[in-house]
């Protein structure tokens, strides 16, 4: 049972499967709702300060490199326009975004948002445990009930 925690601990920190795959992998494995989903949200919030803190200085890095700069300013445009557009409503943007269960949504997407739109520090870290405790709470309701539900079929 820990490999299997461990296992989905470690999925949760991957960027773009995050907890949206790592729930039904603890699901498929056999193991609690409960524990899947506290190992999930601490291993996808885990990663999180550090992308607030470090993606400016990384982005920063990538700048002396023509190709990647034109990346960075590729995703630099498109993140201020999304935080443009949401307005005074920027905080429940970015909750709402992380929440969205979709690979390219989530935790490392919506802090690399923050970050790069200079969102204080903790204002976006609150968005991120929010969102992540939202997307964690549908996967595990579908994963754990539509799964449960379906297994007369298997």
């Amino acid at each position: 049972m820990i490999k299997n925690a461990i296992y989905v601990f470690l999925i949760s920190m991957i960027p773009v499967v995050e907890l949206r795959g790592s729930i039904p992998i603890g699901c498929g494995r056999g193991l609690p709702w409960y524990i899947v989903f506290a190992v999930a949200v601490i291993g996808n919030l885990l990663p999180v300060p550090f992308i607030l803190l470090f993606v400016k200085k990384v982005f920063d890095w990538m700048r002396k490199y023509p190709k990647l700069k034109k990346i960075v300013d590729f995703c630099e445009n498109k993140f201020a326009k999304k935080v443009e557009k949401a307005g005074n409503t920027a905080f429940w943007t970015l909750v709402g975004f992380i929440a969205i269960p979709l690979p390219g949504t989530g935790a490392w997407t919506g802090s690399g948002i923050a970050a790069v739109c200079e969102v204080p520090f903790k204002k976006a870290l609150l968005a991120a445990v929010i969102g992540v405790l939202i997307a964690a709470t549908v996967v595990t309701m579908i994963s754990y009930g539509v799964l449960a539900g379906l297994s007369f079929l298997l």
